[in-house]
């Protein structure tokens, strides 16, 4: 594979929405490759986003980079090509982790508020990965009774949203978006809780401080066109910011 001569992918592990993960020659590196095809409502919409591969990957990487510098342990080992990423294996925690500065989306609709309401303080939500289930709200008490994560897990896996939070929001107000809500995901490796997945505008809410265009994943599920550039003009900040 391109930037990476020694270590060869083996067999095709998932495809998912975004992505598709490859074993390699070690057992505990995987390969992660990004799509440009987007879905949303729950897969009911499906579509392409001219370049999303390469912008998630370039984002995502940069991004794990930054928190990794402050102390963030995640799965990243480093980019290989435009479009792939070798990774630490991990099992999976099947929860997502979702941190919300400003009232967006589904907790403004299901709460009676109006978008871009800041809230006195983050919230964070959890939710069961389940693809057949629609990714369901559960809580602590559903994580621990179903075995899918222990109090210290959900412990540590708050501390360290909260701690992405803090690094993420102020470094995005510095380029001039505001980081309105994300989606994390982790996993064990070695007995370590890593963060996994991406940070991308396919899992995060991104606003122009100016303008509150919406530079994220929302043009595509709302229909409001430009996708393509509104993930670039990200990749670009970002790039600016951290590119090396």
């Amino acid at each position: 594979m391109k930037g990476d001569n020694r270590l060869k992918t083996t067999d095709m592990l998932y495809e998912g929405k975004a992505k598709i993960i490859y074993a390699t020659e070690d057992p505990g590196l995987l390969v992660m490759k990004y799509k440009d095809e987007a879905t949303a409502l729950d897969g009911a919409k499906k579509g392409t986003i001219a370049n999303k591969g390469l912008v998630n990957n370039r984002v995502s990487c940069l991004l794990f980079k930054l928190l990794e510098q402050h102390g963030v342990a995640t799965h990243l080992v480093k980019q290989l090509d435009d479009r792939s990423v070798l990774v630490k294996r991990m099992q999976m925690i099947p929860l997502e982790v979702v941190v919300r500065n400003v009232m967006a989306g589904s907790l403004a609709k299901k709460l009676g508020q109006e978008e871009g309401q800041v809230m006195a303080m983050p919230v964070l939500e959890l939710y069961y990965k389940n693809d057949e289930l629609h990714d369901p709200m559960i809580n602590g008490y559903h994580a621990r009774a179903l075995g899918w994560a222990t109090q210290e897990q959900l412990a540590v896996m708050e501390q360290k949203a909260g701690q992405i939070n803090q690094i993420l929001q102020p470094f995005f107000d510095s380029i001039g978006i505001i980081l309105v809500d994300f989606k994390l995901e982790f996993g064990l490796a070695e007995g370590e809780i890593l963060l996994g997945d991406e940070i991308s505008p396919d899992s995060c809410r991104l606003w122009d401080k100016e303008s509150m265009a919406k530079l994220d994943k929302d043009r595509f599920r709302r229909d409001l066109g430009q996708e393509a550039e509104a993930y670039q003009e990200v990749c670009q900040r970002v790039e600016n910011a951290l590119g090396n």
